[in-house]
Protein backbone atom coordinates (compact mmCIF):
# COMPACT_ATOMS: atom_id res chain seq x y z
CA UNK A 1 0.00 0.00 0.00
CA UNK A 2 0.97 3.45 -0.60
CA UNK A 3 -0.37 6.96 1.09
CA UNK A 4 -0.14 10.37 -0.24
CA UNK A 5 -1.35 13.50 1.12
CA UNK A 6 -2.11 16.52 -1.06
CA UNK A 7 -2.87 20.68 -0.13
CA UNK A 8 -4.17 23.27 -2.45
CA UNK A 9 -5.19 26.86 -1.97
CA UNK A 10 -6.30 29.24 -4.07
CA UNK A 11 -7.79 32.60 -4.10
CA UNK A 12 -10.66 34.38 -5.26
CA UNK A 13 -10.95 36.83 -8.13
CA UNK A 14 -14.03 38.55 -10.33
CA UNK A 15 -16.44 35.63 -11.73
CA UNK A 16 -19.59 34.18 -11.68
CA UNK A 17 -18.59 30.57 -10.59
CA UNK A 18 -16.09 27.78 -9.04
CA UNK A 19 -15.41 24.26 -10.12
CA UNK A 20 -14.91 22.37 -7.13
CA UNK A 21 -14.18 18.32 -7.56
CA UNK A 22 -15.14 18.61 -11.21
CA UNK A 23 -18.02 20.63 -10.69
CA UNK A 24 -18.78 23.75 -11.58
CA UNK A 25 -20.91 25.72 -8.65
CA UNK A 26 -22.14 29.51 -9.21
CA UNK A 27 -20.93 31.65 -6.87
CA UNK A 28 -20.05 35.68 -6.60
CA UNK A 29 -16.16 34.69 -7.59
CA UNK A 30 -14.16 32.70 -9.82
CA UNK A 31 -10.92 31.53 -8.65
CA UNK A 32 -7.56 33.10 -9.49
CA UNK A 33 -5.49 29.86 -11.17
CA UNK A 34 -3.35 29.10 -14.40
CA UNK A 35 -6.02 26.16 -14.71
CA UNK A 36 -9.87 26.63 -13.69
CA UNK A 37 -8.33 26.71 -10.14
CA UNK A 38 -10.02 23.08 -8.69
CA UNK A 39 -8.78 23.34 -5.08
CA UNK A 40 -10.11 19.70 -4.55
CA UNK A 41 -8.78 18.09 -7.87
CA UNK A 42 -5.34 19.73 -7.53
CA UNK A 43 -5.07 18.52 -4.15
CA UNK A 44 -5.85 14.50 -5.22
CA UNK A 45 -3.28 14.84 -7.47
CA UNK A 46 -0.78 16.16 -4.72
CA UNK A 47 -1.84 13.23 -3.24
CA UNK A 48 -1.85 10.66 -5.70
CA UNK A 49 1.54 11.60 -6.96
CA UNK A 50 2.79 12.00 -3.59
CA UNK A 51 1.90 7.72 -2.74
CA UNK A 52 4.04 7.46 -6.12
CA UNK A 53 7.02 9.57 -5.37
CA UNK A 54 6.92 11.61 -8.28
CA UNK A 55 6.97 15.22 -7.00
CA UNK A 56 3.91 17.44 -6.77
CA UNK A 57 1.30 18.83 -9.78
CA UNK A 58 3.62 22.14 -10.38
CA UNK A 59 6.73 19.32 -11.47
CA UNK A 60 3.90 17.83 -13.56
CA UNK A 61 2.20 20.60 -14.74
CA UNK A 62 3.84 23.93 -14.47
CA UNK A 63 1.99 26.80 -14.12
CA UNK A 64 4.47 28.79 -16.74
CA UNK A 65 3.09 25.90 -19.13
CA UNK A 66 0.80 27.91 -21.53
CA UNK A 67 -0.52 24.13 -22.57
CA UNK A 68 -1.89 24.17 -18.95
CA UNK A 69 -3.77 28.00 -19.21
CA UNK A 70 -7.10 27.57 -18.44
CA UNK A 71 -6.86 23.66 -18.96
CA UNK A 72 -9.74 21.81 -16.92
CA UNK A 73 -8.36 20.11 -13.75
CA UNK A 74 -10.12 16.71 -14.57
CA UNK A 75 -7.58 16.46 -17.33
CA UNK A 76 -4.80 16.48 -15.82
CA UNK A 77 -6.24 13.80 -12.90
CA UNK A 78 -7.09 11.15 -15.60
CA UNK A 79 -3.08 12.27 -16.27
CA UNK A 80 -2.12 11.61 -13.03
CA UNK A 81 -4.17 8.55 -12.89
CA UNK A 82 -2.42 7.54 -15.89
CA UNK A 83 0.59 6.94 -14.03
CA UNK A 84 -0.95 5.67 -11.31
CA UNK A 85 -2.38 2.64 -13.18
CA UNK A 86 1.22 2.35 -15.25
CA UNK A 87 2.48 1.66 -11.82
CA UNK A 88 0.33 -1.07 -11.38
CA UNK A 89 -1.40 0.73 -8.64
CA UNK A 90 -5.40 1.59 -8.32
CA UNK A 91 -7.14 4.04 -5.59
CA UNK A 92 -8.38 1.86 -2.29
CA UNK A 93 -9.75 5.26 -1.21
CA UNK A 94 -9.77 9.18 -0.99
CA UNK A 95 -10.91 11.01 1.93
CA UNK A 96 -10.51 14.78 1.28
CA UNK A 97 -11.97 18.48 2.72
CA UNK A 98 -12.73 21.58 1.30
CA UNK A 99 -12.42 24.57 3.22
CA UNK A 100 -14.33 27.46 2.28
CA UNK A 101 -17.11 29.71 3.84
CA UNK A 102 -18.81 30.71 0.78
CA UNK A 103 -20.32 28.92 -1.18
CA UNK A 104 -21.85 26.65 0.89
CA UNK A 105 -20.98 23.11 -0.82
CA UNK A 106 -22.96 20.26 0.67
CA UNK A 107 -26.00 20.21 -1.69
CA UNK A 108 -22.52 19.55 -4.55
CA UNK A 109 -21.04 17.06 -2.37
CA UNK A 110 -22.89 14.06 -4.50
CA UNK A 111 -22.05 15.06 -7.39
CA UNK A 112 -18.55 15.69 -6.75
CA UNK A 113 -18.12 12.74 -5.24
CA UNK A 114 -19.55 10.62 -8.49
CA UNK A 115 -17.59 12.46 -10.86
CA UNK A 116 -14.59 12.24 -8.54
CA UNK A 117 -14.92 8.50 -8.57
CA UNK A 118 -15.19 8.39 -12.20
CA UNK A 119 -11.75 10.39 -12.77
CA UNK A 120 -10.16 7.94 -10.09
CA UNK A 121 -11.89 4.57 -11.91
CA UNK A 122 -13.19 3.56 -8.32
CA UNK A 123 -16.90 3.16 -6.72
CA UNK A 124 -18.29 6.17 -5.33
CA UNK A 125 -18.24 4.41 -1.60
CA UNK A 126 -14.60 4.81 -2.19
CA UNK A 127 -14.48 8.93 -2.18
CA UNK A 128 -15.29 10.59 1.00
CA UNK A 129 -15.71 14.07 0.59
CA UNK A 130 -15.77 16.68 3.36
CA UNK A 131 -16.98 20.36 3.81
CA UNK A 132 -16.30 22.86 6.39
CA UNK A 133 -15.22 26.53 7.25
CA UNK A 134 -13.19 28.13 9.44
CA UNK A 135 -15.99 30.09 11.51
CA UNK A 136 -14.77 33.17 9.59
CA UNK A 137 -10.96 32.59 10.59
CA UNK A 138 -7.45 33.10 8.43
CA UNK A 139 -8.15 33.93 5.15
CA UNK A 140 -10.79 30.99 3.78
CA UNK A 141 -13.01 32.40 6.91
CA UNK A 142 -12.27 36.22 5.73
CA UNK A 143 -14.04 34.54 1.95
CA UNK A 144 -10.46 35.38 0.62
CA UNK A 145 -10.49 31.79 -1.34
CA UNK A 146 -10.77 28.33 -0.57
CA UNK A 147 -8.65 25.37 0.22
CA UNK A 148 -8.51 21.50 0.18
CA UNK A 149 -6.99 18.76 1.78
CA UNK A 150 -6.60 14.94 0.42
CA UNK A 151 -5.24 12.05 1.53
CA UNK A 152 -5.13 8.62 -0.83
CA UNK A 153 -4.64 5.18 -0.06
CA UNK A 154 -3.18 3.50 -3.06
CA UNK A 155 -3.35 -1.07 -3.56
CA UNK A 156 -1.54 -2.90 -5.72
CA UNK A 157 -3.99 -3.17 -9.14
CA UNK A 158 -5.27 -6.96 -9.18
CA UNK A 159 -2.95 -8.16 -11.84
CA UNK A 160 -0.10 -7.63 -9.18
CA UNK A 161 1.85 -5.37 -11.14
CA UNK A 162 3.01 -2.70 -8.36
Amino acid sequence: MRIGHGFDAHRFCEGDHVVIGGVRIPHTHAMLAHSDGDVLIHAICDALLGALGLGDIGRHFPDTDPAYAGIDSARLLQRVMASVRDGGWRLGNLDATVIAQAPRLGPHIEAMRRRLAELLEAAPEQVNIKATTTERMGYTGRGEGISAHAVVLLQEAADGAA
